[in-house]
Parts: C-alpha cells; structure tokens; sequence
C-alpha cells in the first residue's frame, strides 16, 4: 500500500510549532513516493484509478503533500479534496495564497473528469475559472472541495468545483475547468 506524504512543522529551536505562534522562524518538510503515472495501472478505468488512488494503492499526488490536502471521496463523475490552510501558505497580505485555492479546484475538477474516463485515456486542464469569493486564513478550519465533471467527450471535458468550509458549508470559491482528453502515453 502506498504511503501517504508526510509533513512535519518545526520552529527555529526545533520543537513543533503550529503555526500561530509569534514570531520565530518556522519550517516544513514532507516526503512522497516518486509517482508512477496512471500508465503503470494497466487497463484500469479513470474510477479504478481515482479509487486505487483513495485506497493507497497508488502513491499520492506529490503536490498534495507540498501544499497539505487529500483525496477523500470518489464517485462516477464526482471527486472530492480536503485541505488544512495553513501559515505557511501565507501570501504578503497575511492570507492564504489564491494559488492554494486554486490548485484544490483544480484537483477536484480533474478529478472528477477522471472518474468518467475509460482505460487508456488521460486528461489535461487547458482552461481554469476561478472565483474567489471569502479569504481563507491559517485558522481558517478543513476546507473541502467537491468537483462535478459536467461533460466528458472523446476530446473535452467540462467540469465545474466548489470549495466550503468541511464542517459548516461556507463557500470560499468556486470554479469551472476544461480540459483535453487524450490517450494515455504508454497505455496498451
């Protein structure tokens, strides 16, 4: 089973820290499994993959253990991420950079593109929409982002996302995507 990155937060004299404390310098590292691309799945479906995903049975994305957040639910058409803001995602003005929100949406929009794709066959986001509409802070409690794929032909997909607060439903973006569909490189 594959192991999912881990990440550690440690202050200046090396006990933990979370984040909130004043001043000091903080750090983070995290590991990952080099990852295998869906190639080496075989002839596994889009849901096959997003599920082999969710079960550990392929490595994580690496991205999910730089920036902190998890594949937590597939379904046909359907995928959602869950993300801890964070400090260290700070951008100048004291929140959470929009690039963090962004790469949730389109995590989850991709994704939920996958899941209705047959074996051999990939996807590419040519096309991000975002809207942000709430700041997102280092308290700011588990965001969850559900993506819908909405279109899924030979050569495009649509999908759209939203990203709400995990526990009270709060939205703090929402986008839509579309992507290019194509066979997998090195599929049989």
């Amino acid at each position: 089973m594959a192991q999912p990155a881990t990440h550690h937060r440690t202050a200046a004299d090396g006990t933990p820290s979370d984040g909130t404390g004043p001043g000091g310098t903080r750090s983070r590292t995290h590991t990952w499994q080099p990852p295998l691309g869906y190639a080496a799945a075989g002839t596994a479906t889009g849901i096959e993959l997003a599920r082999m995903s969710l079960a550990g049975d392929l490595p994580e994305a690496p991205i999910c253990g730089t920036l902190g957040f998890r594949l937590v639910a597939v379904e046909e058409g359907q995928a959602v991420f869950e993300g801890e803001p964070g400090e260290h995602l700070y951008n100048p003005m004291g929140t959470v950079h929009g690039g963090y929100m962004a790469t949730l949406l389109d995590s989850a929009l991709g994704t939920a593109v996958l899941t209705a794709l047959p074996a051999g066959r990939a996807y590419t986001t040519v096309q991000l929409g975002v809207n942000m509409v709430r700041p997102v802070l280092a308290a700011t409690p588990t965001l969850r982002c559900t993506g819908r794929a909405v279109h899924v032909g030979r050569t495009t997909a649509t999908a759209e996302a939203r990203l709400t607060g995990a526990d009270d439903g709060r939205l703090y973006a929402h986008a839509t995507a579309t992507c290019a569909v194509f066979a997998l490189p090195g599929a049989a």
